[in-house]
């Protein structure tokens, strides 16, 4: 998919539980599709998981669709990130900030997509900041540099769609400069 065609696919990705769902579904204007099933991973105070992917949409002005596709969290679903990836035009990386290690956990994403953020836009959104203050944006931004990774980072709540929606537009720039 592309600008051409109207047509814009985005990929959001990160761990169990960091609000994937639950951002495509506070911007998604049809009714979002997803391929939830009971959660078996006791190490997540979670009922449903993604095994498959989430998918939404969000008309922008002008006519264009932003077409909005999530990867199943764990890292055992790893070949559908692989899948999910293909002709996307950028990728949103949800952080849960309240897990035990969410550097860590930002760093499996920048390594399980790191072809793809070298040569596309990419912002990374940091949940839970208000009951979970640490570590801060700060630390999360100079994670990325490390990694070379030109990605913007800030603190939103999933369920908030004028946050998911920054965050979007924040990417939608990010493919501009890129583009």
């Amino acid at each position: 998919m592309t600008r051409e065609t109207g047509e814009l696919k985005i990929l959001v990705t990160g761990t169990v539980g960091a609000g994937k769902t639950t951002a495509i579904a506070a911007v998604s204007d049809i009714a979002p599709l997803n391929t939830d099933v009971r959660n078996s991973d006791t190490s997540v105070a979670k009922a449903l998981t993604t095994v498959g992917m989430d998918y939404g949409e969000l008309a922008l002005d002008g006519g264009e669709v932003l077409r909005i596709y999530g990867t199943p969290g764990q890292e055992r679903y790893d070949f559908m990130w692989k899948i999910l990836v293909r002709g996307a035009l950028g990728l949103v990386i949800l952080i849960d900030n309240s897990r035990p290690d969410p550097l860590a956990d930002l760093e499996t994403y920048l390594k399980g997509f790191s072809d793809f953020i070298a040569s596309s836009a990419c912002v990374v959104g940091v949940g839970r900041m208000e009951t979970h203050p640490a570590p801060h944006i700060d630390r999360f931004a100079e994670r990325l540099d490390q990694w070379g990774a030109r990605c913007p980072v800030v603190a939103l709540d999933v369920r908030q769609r004028s946050e998911v929606v920054q965050l979007l537009e924040l990417l939608l720039v990010q493919m501009e400069t890129d583009g």
